[in-house]
């Protein structure tokens, strides 16, 4: 049994990372590619939500088929879980206000914040991945 769900756990956390990778290095990009800015920035901010709804529940799911076979994956897996619920309920909004108000300094210094929360994500899953590979 332990076998299936480490197999479980393993493919859940590669669909965790590779829809984070996906979405953070290639998505953002080509739409500000392909569209105007302020299409390819409404459609963003339309895209954020759903995306982090994606990261929690996928983050949560993996944590739960790992807890029995890799203890520190499961935590893992919970603290990215846990660390997106602010991010998408906090921070999104703020970097849209810091947006809507023009506020060019302040945009910059949260959206870094929101880049290396994802980054972090991102080397987690990845970690738990080798962990859970192991």
């Amino acid at each position: 049994m332990d076998d299936y769900l480490r197999i479980a756990a393993l493919l859940v956390t590669a669909w965790l990372f590779g829809g984070m990778l996906l979405f953070a290095a290639a998505f953002a990009a080509f739409l500000f590619k392909v569209l105007p800015a302020v299409e390819a920035r409404a459609l963003i901010r339309k895209a954020f939500p759903p995306f982090y709804v994606f990261v929690m529940g996928t983050s949560a799911l993996a944590a739960l088929l790992s807890v029995f076979v890799e203890g520190f994956s499961a935590l893992v897996l919970a603290l990215i879980a846990l660390t997106t619920l602010p991010t998408r309920q906090m921070l999104m909004p703020a970097i849209n206000r810091a947006t809507d108000q023009g506020e060019r300094k302040r945009f910059m210094q949260l959206h870094g914040l929101s880049v290396v929360i994802t980054l972090a994500h991102i080397v987690a899953a990845a970690l738990v991945l080798v962990l859970l590979m192991g």
